[in-house]
């Protein structure tokens, strides 16, 4: 088969080269849920604000998997817990996402009262929607980790419509 060009369409722009920059500017136009990852560890709160979380990875077993940094300094406790609760965050929690992805851990939880199992999985209340997971596998991509984590359990209730990233920005999803 013998495709041709149609020549009332624009011509592809030339493509940038894949710098960091321009990666991230790119990938700024896909909009990302934002996710929070959470455990207690010896009776204190830990966690990471995610936009990478990907749902649907699997079914049959039920899967999600999350991109981590390999330079962040939280993945390395939070992968040992054996459940990690992960909170969808709503768009009312703006605030909260940039409070939990402090630099400063001393104030991440400042004002919040988590809710924890038995077996330490913490998820932030008035959230959009609950899962909770324990470490499947990991596969190292890059300059991330990818964390496939199985489902354990979920919880949706009509709650807030879910909080995004989406052009270097948080925003809220709207449905018309």
């Amino acid at each position: 088969m013998t495709l041709l060009a149609d020549p009332t369409t624009a011509p592809t722009p030339a493509a940038s080269p894949a710098t960091p920059e321009a990666l991230r500017e790119t990938f700024s136009h896909f909009p990302q849920g934002v996710a929070f990852l959470g455990a207690e560890i010896d009776g204190a709160p830990l966690g990471l604000v995610a936009s990478t979380l990907t749902v649907g990875v699997s079914l049959d077993p039920p899967l999600v998997s999350v991109a981590v940094q390999k330079s962040s300094t939280t993945w390395p406790s939070l992968r040992q817990v054996p459940e990690l609760g992960i909170s969808l965050l709503g768009t009312d929690q703006e605030s909260l996402a940039r409070q939990l992805a402090a630099k400063d851990r001393s104030r991440r939880f400042a004002g919040i009262t988590p809710a924890v199992t038995a077996a330490g999985g913490l998820t932030i209340p008035d959230s959009s929607a609950y899962l909770w997971t324990r470490l499947y596998n990991e596969v190292e991509a890059g300059d991330h980790t990818v964390a496939l984590l199985e489902i354990l359990g979920t919880t949706s209730e009509v709650g807030p419509e879910a909080l995004v990233f989406h052009r270097s920005a948080f925003k809220g999803m709207r449905v018309s």
